[in-house]
């Protein structure tokens, strides 16, 4: 009990393609596996799994030394889950939540050390709800001092006072040494709980008015935070219920509650598998559809050796603003996509190598001008000069000269 770490182990086992899920237990500390069997059978009777954890005392006040316990449990939650996800409910009884279950939630939400995030991921997306048995408890420096002398956890109807007068003591060395890390930690400890709204998984609460470890004002304003963040709460209360012991005093009341608790939290594990998985699709089907607008047109230019005659070769400085028509529109990118090629304007061609070309060559070009008979005079000549200079190559003038 006096110590860090802790240790966890699986409760009494049902096949796993036949469980509903898992039940993950964050005992309470003095607790023993004999105290847990109870609430094994329980779950067991309802078609669940249990994976326990018994946390250290000093865990509580320095929530470090429960790293190596928190991660062993989301180990074997992984082992498990990789073989067939499942519903996960967090089950958490009076300090449990502050000695484990605070490091699990900060680890799998990415606030803690570097760990393997892609396996813990799966536990994060399996959580299905949590549970708070006489729990959460408010944590201060005395909590520990309270805890020792319940009558419900020491077992002890008056402890001795000698044992009094050293719990005190500790508490007040606590303060003098750590106040302002209590403080700190305890601001982390409530903001840490109050994140798991983001999860959208439902809470059940089992509190008590007459308990002074968990008092009820305390879980009250827990309750009424979680739903102001848009938390789906059930909250059962007794009037007079010792701290860990709901079940043992209202076992008919507190079954019936738990059994339509994990029903709910089994919906709630398929609903959010189908959200991931259209997620996903969704994902996948966007990498699909965004494609260039040009990207069908140029493949259909590339897989043609010759377009109307001209022949397509691959060009850098195809864009757009370079493909410009007189007259004609080019379309929407969904008409493209149906036709599957870029439609040009027809109009009559010349083969550069034909016979016709050939002669209008032979006709434009002559070879011998020696024995033409042209008069010009100087000014006529420069105006022709300047003409020719600056005026556009007209084939039919060519045919024009030669014929006279």
């Amino acid at each position: 009990m006096w110590g860090f770490g802790g240790r966890s182990y699986w409760g009494r086992k049902i096949a796993f393609e036949k469980s509903n899920g898992i039940v993950v237990v964050f005992a309470w500390m003095s607790s023993q596996d004999k105290h847990l069997d109870k609430y094994v059978d329980l779950y067991a009777s309802l078609q669940w799994n249990s994976l326990l954890c018994h946390s250290q005392f000093l865990n509580m006040f320095f929530p470090e030394k429960a790293t190596t316990l928190a991660v062993d449990i989301l180990n074997k939650l992984v082992e498990v889950l990789k073989i067939r996800p499942c519903p996960i409910v967090f089950a958490s009884f009076s300090g449990g939540s502050k000695a484990c279950m605070l490091k699990v939630l900060q680890i799998i939400s990415g606030m803690s050390e570097a760990h393997n995030m892609e396996d813990y991921q799966l536990v994060r997306d399996c959580i299905s709800g949590y549970i708070y048995d006489s729990s959460p408890v408010d944590f201060t420096s005395d909590l520990g001092v309270r805890f020792l002398l319940n009558p419900t956890v020491s077992k002890i109807s008056h402890p001795p006072r000698f044992a009094t007068w050293v719990a005190n003591g500790i508490a007040s060395g606590l303060d003098s040494l750590f106040l302002s890390r209590f403080e700190s930690q305890r601001a982390e400890y409530w903001q840490t709980l109050y994140s798991t709204t983001s999860m959208q998984v439902p809470y059940l609460i089992f509190c008590s008015e007459n308990d002074n470890l968990a008092p009820f004002q305390a879980i009250a304003n827990f309750v009424h935070r979680l739903k102001y963040l848009g938390g789906d709460v059930k909250m059962v209360k007794w009037s007079a219920s010792p701290h860990v012991g709901h079940y043992r005093h209202q076992p008919i009341e507190y079954k019936a509650s738990v059994n339509d608790f994990l029903e709910k939290a089994v919906a709630i594990h398929s609903h959010k598998n189908r959200q991931i998985g259209d997620e996903k699709l969704g994902l996948e089907g966007t990498k699909d559809e965004i494609t260039d607008p040009l990207s069908e047109p140029w493949k259909a230019a590339m897989t043609s050796t010759s377009f109307q005659g001209f022949a397509l070769a691959p060009s850098d400085n195809l864009s757009p603003s370079s493909m410009e028509y007189d007259g004609k529109d080019v379309g929407s990118i969904t008409d493209e996509r149906k036709e599957g090629f870029v439609h040009l304007p027809s109009h009559p061609s010349i083969n550069a190598h034909g016979v016709l070309s050939q002669i209008l060559f032979d006709v434009c070009v002559p070879k011998n001008v020696e024995d033409w008979d042209i008069r010009l005079n100087s000014k006529n000549a420069q105006l022709l000069a300047g003409t020719r200079r600056h005026a556009p190559f007209n084939p039919i003038k060519c045919i024009r000269r030669s014929r006279l």
